[in-house]
This record gives C-alpha cells, sequence and structure tokens, in this order.
C-alpha cells in the first residue's frame, strides 16, 4: 500500500490570496507549492520582471524567479531561479538561459524549468520569446534584431517546497505568486513567466 491508497482528498490553488480551512476529521496536509516564474527581457530597453511569491500560513515560503535582462548591445543575462524557505524538501528554481552577445545569431534564452516543468522557449531572431506554460517556470527571452541588437535572457523559475504537516491548525492564509511580466518595450518582446501553485493533499487516518 501507499499514500495513494490512504483516504484523502486534494486541493489546488493557482491564483490570488485567501484562507484555507482544513477539512473536518483530517490528520495531516502534504503542501506542495512554487513561486511564479520570471519574465524574459526584450531585446532592448526592458528586462522581464520577478515572478511573485507564493505563501502558506506564517512558515511556507516559495518566492518568484527574477526577471532576465533585456539584450541591448550586451546580451542579457539570465534571470536567477528563487529559493523557499520553511519545507523538509526545498527547491531551488532553475536558472534561466542567457542571451547571446552576438547579432549574427540571436536566439533569446530560454526560461527557467521549475520542479513541474515548464521552460518556454527564447525567441528566434527578429521574434518575440515565448510564454511559459509551467506552473512557476520563466519567460523565454526575446529575440534580438538582425542588426544591432543583441538576444535577451531568458526568466528564472520559481523556488519549489513540499511540507508535511500533521494535526494542521483549522486556517491558514496562502498567496499564490503571480507570474513576471515579459520585457515590453525594444524591438522584440519577452516572453511572461507563469504563475505560481498550491497543492495541499488531506489525510484522514
Amino acid at each position: 500500500t501507499g499514500l495513494t491508497t490512504v483516504p484523502h482528498t486534494v486541493q489546488v490553488f493557482t491564483s490570488g490570496s485567501g484562507t484555507y480551512t482544513t477539512p473536518a476529521n483530517c490528520k495531516a496536509i502534504w503542501v506542495r507549492m512554487v513561486g511564479g516564474g520570471g519574465g524574459g527581457g526584450a531585446s532592448a530597453t526592458n528586462s522581464g520582471s520577478a515572478g511573485g511569491t507564493t505563501t502558506f500560513g506564517a512558515s511556507l515560503s516559495a518566492t518568484g524567479g527574477n526577471g532576465g535582462q533585456h539584450g541591448a548591445s550586451i546580451g542579457g543575462n539570465a534571470g536567477t531561479g528563487g529559493t523557499a524557505t520553511g519545507g523538509d524538501l526545498i527547491v531551488t528554481g532553475s536558472t534561466g538561459g542567457a542571451g547571446a552577445k552576438d547579432t549574427g545569431d540571436p536566439t533569446g534564452g530560454m526560461g527557467g524549468n521549475s520542479v513541474f516543468g515548464g521552460a518556454s522557449t527564447g525567441g528566434l531572431r527578429s521574434t518575440a520569446g515565448s510564454n511559459a506554460l509551467g506552473y512557476g517556470s520563466g519567460g523565454g527571452g526575446g529575440g534580438g534584431a538582425i542588426t544591432a541588437l543583441n538576444s535577451a535572457g531568458g526568466g528564472g523559475a520559481g523556488g519549489y517546497l513540499e511540507k508535511t504537516i500533521n494535526s494542521p491548525s483549522a486556517t491558514y492564509s496562502y498567496a499564490v505568486g503571480a507570474g513576471g511580466s515579459g520585457g515590453a518595450a525594444g524591438s522584440y518582446v519577452g516572453g511572461n513567466g507563469y504563475v505560481g501553485v498550491i497543492i495541499v493533499t488531506e489525510y484522514y487516518v
């Protein structure tokens, strides 16, 4: 037998904030959560923004990934991954891919992977970066222009944690980290990071 055979229910939170209420007769909860992904940089002018922090109760926190840097004349640095605190298991989010200081091959950096996957591709030459589609993953960087601009860095992924709480409290406050925005100005925009998530598995025996 395994945990899947133990009587349980699951609640998933993918946006916003509020109060989680522990079900009646619930003996333990297993919390998994990830911060929002950072946005990718634009090929010029604007870098991506960081993803938001995901929280559950007073002690569990998973920060969002940082945004990728714009390309401009230097090639954009990658956004670093987020961290987490309070978990039994903690995984730092993956760093995005760096932009290239090369106007002849200006593919944007990839977005970082979270535990839930979802890394997005950077833009090809003269195209925008892709939006992330996996919870907590970073956005791709924008592709650089053919002539004067280099490619941008991809956003970092959100940090991850999981925590088993025996004899849980009646309620917990929670907030799901938003995805960071891709850099909007410049020749080719960066991709958006994806939102964080909270998954609470509730056990009854």
